[in-house]
């Protein structure tokens, strides 16, 4: 597979969590007790990747709290609010069948069956029955995908490439 990313965002440190080290994280993950099976995780920190042991998980709500075995208290941590946790793609949960990453369905190009270029993938967002691809053409003109059978036909990951039937109304 060609130009696949190599690394996924699975969530943001939004915050510190009591003094003794914890960060408070903001999880991009349909299941939040993922981060229990992960034993190390990176720290998007200015451009540069830092590998941290993860010590011990816990949750508050909708959050997951992380403690890192090399920032054992509060002072240590502080300084990577903001920042972005990330997984290498081999670290991923295996999707089902037909599923892929938001990260490589982002910027893959749209086209009717007929070949007519609708534009790339801008973004997806979820409601409660299916997810909605927004397609954004070089003009700045958005369609809103369903991701259902009858819409999407084709999904070729690795050529970027996806075929779309427009059923009525969608144009």
């Amino acid at each position: 597979m060609k130009n696949l990313q190599e690394y996924f965002e699975i969530g943001q440190i939004v915050n510190t969590y009591g003094i003794k080290g914890f960060v408070k994280v903001v999880p991009f993950t349909d299941d939040i007790k993922r981060f229990e099976n992960l034993k190390t995780i990176y720290i998007d920190f200015k451009g540069n990747l830092i590998l941290m042991t993860i010590d011990e998980v816990s949750y508050s709500k909708t959050n997951v709290l992380l403690k890192f075995k090399e920032a054992p208290d509060i002072n240590m941590v502080e300084k990577y609010k903001g920042c972005y946790l990330k997984i290498k793609r081999a670290e991923a949960v295996k999707l089902p069948e037909n599923s892929y990453f938001i990260a490589d369905l982002i910027g893959i190009e749209v086209q009717t069956e007929d070949g007519r270029v609708l534009g790339n993938v801008d973004d997806i967002f979820k409601t409660g029955s299916n997810d909605v691809y927004v397609v954004k053409d070089d003009l700045g003109k958005q369609i809103l995908l369903p991701a259902i059978k009858e819409v999407i036909k084709t999904i070729d990951i690795e050529n970027k490439k996806m075929i779309v039937n427009l059923i009525k109304g969608l144009e």
